[in-house]
């Protein structure tokens, strides 16, 4: 399997380790040192001991299914080093049973090491407004 198709299959390992609430297989996929600008609680998580807390936190929001769509998924990749982009419908069911979601924007750098891709960054966000300072959680690709 040639690396791009291997980036794919990550992505779609990821998507389903989410959806599944496995929190286990979600770290599994990140590299000891992964360095993430996720979209809520903070401005960076260093280390996968800080983002798997982010994670277990993340699935005690939504109790319920999640929702975890990916779309316009774009990868480039070379021997050791690769990245890819897409946008995501992000979002799930709280414990009230509301279904909530938005739309964000991914990016993830991957590093091949010991025959295995992992994640060594992630940046989730949405686009602001920067005259009121408003998320813009309701735009669409």
């Amino acid at each position: 399997m040639n690396a791009q198709a291997q980036i794919q299959t990550l992505i779609d390992t990821y998507r389903q380790a989410v959806m599944s609430k496995d929190v286990d297989k979600v770290m599994a996929l990140y590299a000891d040192d992964i360095v993430s600008f996720d979209a809520i609680k903070a401005l960076q998580f260093k280390g996968k001991a800080a983002y798997r807390a982010h994670w277990v936190a993340c699935m005690e929001m939504c109790p319920g299914p999640h929702i975890f769509e990916f779309h316009e998924v774009a990868i480039e990749t070379s021997d050791s080093i690769a990245f890819a982009h897409w946008v995501a419908n992000c979002g799930g069911t709280n414990d009230k049973g509301e279904t909530q979601s938005c739309w964000m924007r991914v990016t993830a750098c991957y590093r091949l090491a010991g025959g295995a891709w992992r994640i060594v960054h992630e940046h989730w966000s949405a686009p602001f407004d920067p005259m009121s300072g408003a998320t813009l959680f309701d735009v669409q690709p």
